[in-house]
């Protein structure tokens, strides 16, 4: 908790260039299948949860900006690239995934369905397989040195090892 008692949150980029901490209560958490949301993340959708109303603070860095509509704009790390805001006239969201512990924010509306890719309903019931447990990636993975932002805060990134 903050020190008023309210419930916090951080999270950031993947390379720890832009992070930021939520003071206050998230709103609606989403999944957003239309096709910018689906450009701005790379992905099938963007899960993204409503900060309007919560205290946002940028702590290490800010994102850079690409106004991709009339009314709204993206925020993304100019480093790595990790999408982290969607900015319209009612308030600003921020994508799910890059919250430190995304787990507890859970959507619960879909919007632009009319984009939806039609396998996304069916992502659940391919086969799925443990990283560890794929026999072709194990040799791969136990030399691999990760150089991604822990999810938690640091005092300084990157370690002085790796400058």
């Amino acid at each position: 908790m903050s020190l008023d008692n309210r419930p916090y949150y951080t999270g950031g980029c993947q390379c720890g260039a832009v992070r930021f901490r939520v003071e206050g209560r998230l709103g609606d958490a989403s999944v957003c299948h239309c096709r910018m949301c689906q450009k701005a993340s790379g992905n099938f959708y963007m899960p993204l949860v409503s900060v309007r109303g919560a205290h946002v603070t940028w702590t290490r860095g800010e994102p850079k900006r690409f106004q991709s509509s009339n009314a709204a704009r993206r925020g993304f790390c100019g480093d790595c690239g990790t999408p982290l805001t969607y900015e319209a006239p009612d308030g600003m969201a921020l994508a799910i995934a890059a919250f430190d512990e995304p787990q507890g924010i859970v959507p619960t509306v879909q919007w632009g369905i009319e984009r939806k890719l039609p396998y996304t309903d069916h992502i659940s019931e391919l086969p799925g397989v443990a990283t560890m447990e794929d026999p072709d990636a194990v040799e791969f993975l136990t030399d691999l040195v990760s150089y991604q932002h822990p999810d938690h805060d640091t005092e300084t990134w990157p370690p002085e090892e790796r400058r």
